[in-house]
């Protein structure tokens, strides 16, 4: 195996069983606690709230943490666990001295699951220290596991190694342990068009909703239109988690998303502009990029940004070249269109 293969800190199996675990700790305080006491707003963050079931992912991160720090120092950064969203393991220890940095949303889709609504999904990956300025390009390492509802039997589980292929595996988590069944389906569409197939501009929240919108309109009409009798050909699907997006491009599910929140809302909403996604949110994008999905920045560039939780980030996720190649241009003209792109 080569070095860039390498896995020279078992990142992998460590990430993995850290998922599992917080996997189980979700899954029983969704079976055993309301709706109710879930969704209760525990604190407020960065201008965003932080709900009861937040806390328990935490917990579970933070003793993980000072377990596989016994091995050698690390820097975590994850939002919550500090002012600026980093903290060294083993405590005490020098930030110059950490090894490597891992960057984790323990549940990124809180939304969904703290009303047992929809999976979310616990992202995470590492790059080797390069202090400041270590970005998403450093990345080397990464897995996101799903967070079932309590109705759901399965749920997948997916890492990569950067210049590696991707993996993935299928659990039944109904029983006191999960049981794997078989590898996960990694297979993004290979469709030429966005017709019949689903594809979605972020638009969660309250706030640069029209904008965003219009856009989408005159996207759509351009590179799908609609069938004779006014029938849509493209499909809407606002899945409050940026890894849960992932997860639905990579597996063939949907065919484009773009997040352009960053551009959109500090001039439609600036009161809303801290809900866009953020590094954590897109830790996971190379378990995409391995199975051939390509994911760019708002202007089409490589996807880059900071490992810290505050820059918000602009993404732009197509299943294949093939569909960068109709969709892109179109988009680039109308965001220039729009003053969107400085």
């Amino acid at each position: 195996m080569s070095a860039e293969h390498s896995d020279p800190w078992g990142a992998i199996p460590a990430l993995r069983e850290l998922h599992l675990r917080m996997q189980a700790g979700l899954r029983e305080q969704l079976l055993h606690s309301a709706a109710a006491e879930n969704s209760r707003v525990a604190a407020v963050r960065g201008g965003d709230a932080i709900y009861h079931i937040d806390e328990t992912g935490e917990k579970i991160l933070i003793r993980f943490c000072e377990e596989w720090a016994g091995e050698r120092p690390f820097l975590l950064i994850a939002e919550g666990i500090s002012e600026d969203g980093e903290r060294m393991f083993p405590a005490g220890a020098d930030p110059a001295d950490a090894v490597f940095r891992l960057i984790v949303d323990p549940i990124d889709g809180t939304r969904g699951l703290m009303y047992d609504k929809r999976s979310a999904w616990i992202l995470s990956a590492v790059a080797p220290n390069r202090g400041a300025a270590t970005s998403l390009q450093d990345l080397r390492w990464a897995v996101m596991t799903e967070a079932p509802t309590t109705r759901a039997r399965y749920a997948d589980q997916l890492w990569a190694t950067t210049g590696g292929a991707a993996h993935g595996v299928t659990y039944d988590v109904t029983g006191p342990a999960p049981v794997e069944l078989g590898p996960a389906r990694l297979s993004p569409s290979r469709a030429p068009d966005l017709n019949h197939g689903f594809a979605t501009l972020v638009k969660f929240f309250p706030g640069g909703k029209v904008a965003t919108a219009e856009l989408e309109e005159a996207l759509f009409a351009q590179v799908a239109g609609a069938l004779p009798g006014g029938t849509p050909l493209v499909f809407d699907d606002q899945y409050i988690s940026n890894g849960g997006q992932l997860y639905e491009i990579l597996t063939g599910h949907d065919r484009f998303i773009a997040d352009l929140r960053p551009l959109i809302l500090p001039r439609a909403a600036p009161d809303q502009s801290l809900l866009c996604a953020h590094p954590y949110d897109l830790c996971c994008t190379l378990i995409a990029t391995a199975v051939g999905v390509v994911i760019t920045g708002a202007r089409g560039e490589p996807l880059d940004a900071p490992l810290d939780v505050h820059t918000p980030v602009a993404w732009i996720a197509y299943a294949s070249e093939m569909l960068q190649a109709r969709i892109e241009p179109v988009l680039q003209r109308l965001l220039r269109e729009r003053g969107l792109l400085e």
